[in-house]
């Protein structure tokens, strides 16, 4: 079992921000595997999937992005899964835009779903798939710029981002060790 989670933020006006690359992400991975978001269970919109055999959740948290931990540690519980059946999908602001990073596990880092969700869970032993999204030429506050929506000129290289990250969250459910999944796809 995997339970594949993009983080982001529920209304609309939040649907073409930095903070919704998870989300975006998420919702790329439903496209490929056939199947929609129905319901709504944990605070999240699930969709369930079958790869390899194996059950596949796949969720987007309507708990807003800084308390994204409720719904992940709510969906452990109901689906009887641990950390090691987590893939979380977010936006990482230390990283490059359009860059991807995978890890095994590590640190929240500046980002405060991820603090959320290792404080629920109690562990920060979970894969992760990070979106770069920092541009150098823009120089607001942190806070702005993620909820900010992607600029025009930017929009494909987000699109083709959120794609891979899908694709990388595929290939662990499919059974790829996350440290394959690094070598194929952080960059």
């Amino acid at each position: 079992m995997k339970i594949i989670v993009g983080l982001g933020n529920p209304e609309e006006k939040y649907l073409k921000t930095f903070h919704n690359m998870g989300y975006i992400a998420v919702g790329d991975v439903a496209d490929e595997l056939g199947v929609k978001f129905k319901k709504k269970e944990c605070e999240a919109f699930t969709a369930e999937a079958n790869v390899g055999g194996e059950k596949v959740i796949i969720a987007r948290p309507v708990t807003y992005m800084n308390n994204s931990g409720r719904a992940v540690k709510q969906l452990l519980a109901k689906y009887k899964a641990t950390a090691r059946d987590l893939v979380v999908i977010y936006d990482d602001y230390d990283i490059p835009k359009g860059a991807l990073r995978i890890r095994p596990n590590g640190s929240a880092g500046t980002h405060n779903g991820m603090r959320s969700v290792i404080a629920e869970i109690g562990t920060s032993e979970f894969a992760r798939i990070r979106i770069g999204i920092r541009d150098p030429e823009v120089n607001i506050p942190i806070i702005n710029y993620v909820l900010s929506e992607v600029r025009r000129e930017d929009y494909d290289l987000f699109i083709a981002a959120c794609k891979k990250a899908a694709r990388a969250a595929i290939t662990i459910a499919e059974g790829v060790s996350v440290e394959n999944v690094m070598t194929s796809y952080n960059g």
